[in-house]
């Protein structure tokens, strides 16, 4: 159990996040969890006790409860940025948790649907007000790569007149997307016939039956109804969309800068494991391409 003093900064290093950082909950929660349970057998009476010795305990504990190596890294993660905020407010002269590194770890490739695939889900008619919201929904987030929370908690303002998408993404950090053709038509339906489920004043793009902004469970719901309903042989869900937009874009254009700032990744490194799902797709084209790669009888 932590002393009341310590409770109290971890208490303010939250309203960090929040406030200053501009954090969603559902981060704040995660670290609030790393953070009670890496601290939850460390005896400090001050938070300049801190050493990296207690930052190997807690790895320690970690490898003991058998959690996998990308929880430790996480737990890592948040610890060391927690010791980073410490430094900033003077209770640490340096932060000990810089220089340990967690177990290492595959990298698992996100998943992602191919072209027809992603054709197969998206034909299907819309003969009802359900039909037709869901297909703008999947449409858009495959058309600008949308996160589930973006998509979410989409307002009629966010949509511009001229074919683009004005998104707040992680860090209220704002960007301007284009919108498809295909998207767009799909949207402009579904808005065209939106009144159906909105209230008055009401400013949510997607709307459930109940009349209030969908859920980000019931989004996630929906398109893994409609793989089922389609017959594709693989789940469904906003994230494999966003992850088949980014691959696509990448076997088209190889531009990853461009695809990075389309997602609205704050690191290169973040994009760049979409690269590797392209390996075979460039193979081909180097094969194709390069006058040393063709075969000689």
């Amino acid at each position: 159990m932590l002393q009341p003093s310590l409770q109290t900064w971890f208490d303010l290093y939250f309203n960090y996040l929040k406030y200053e950082r501009n954090l969603a909950a559902k981060s704040i929660d995660n670290y609030q969890r790393q953070l009670t349970s890496s601290f939850a057998d460390i005896t400090l009476q001050t938070w300049s006790e801190l050493t990296s010795v207690h930052i190997r305990q807690i790895l320690n504990t970690a490898r003991r409860q058998n959690l996998s190596p990308r929880s430790i890294a996480l737990r890592l993660s948040a610890v060391r940025s927690f010791c980073r905020y410490l430094q900033s407010q003077k209770l640490l002269d340096h932060n000990p948790a810089v220089g340990l590194q967690p177990p290492k770890q595959g990298k698992p490739l996100p998943k992602q649907l191919n072209v027809d695939e992603m054709h197969q889900l998206l034909d299907f008619a819309t003969d009802s007000l359900l039909a037709v919201r869901d297909k703008a929904m999947m449409e858009l987030t495959y058309s600008c790569g949308l996160r589930l929370s973006e998509l979410s908690s989409l307002d009629l303002r966010n949509v511009q007149s001229d074919h683009q998408l004005r998104v707040i993404g992680k860090g209220n950090k704002e960007r301007m997307l284009p919108i498809g053709n295909i998207a767009w038509q799909a949207l402009q339906t579904w808005l065209g016939m939106r009144s159906a489920f909105a209230k008055e004043g009401e400013q949510a793009v997607f709307l459930s039956k109940q009349q209030r902004r969908i859920s980000q469970r019931q989004i996630a719901k929906r398109m893994k109804l409609w793989a089922q309903h389609q017959h594709l042989d693989q789940q469904v869900n906003p994230h494999k969309l966003r992850h088949s937009f980014a691959t696509h874009m990448l076997e088209s254009s190889a531009d990853l800068r461009g695809v990075q700032e389309l997602l609205g990744h704050a690191n290169l490194s973040t994009t760049q494991v979409y690269t590797h799902l392209n390996f075979q797709h460039l193979a081909q084209v180097y094969d194709s391409a390069h006058p040393r790669a063709k075969k000689r009888s």
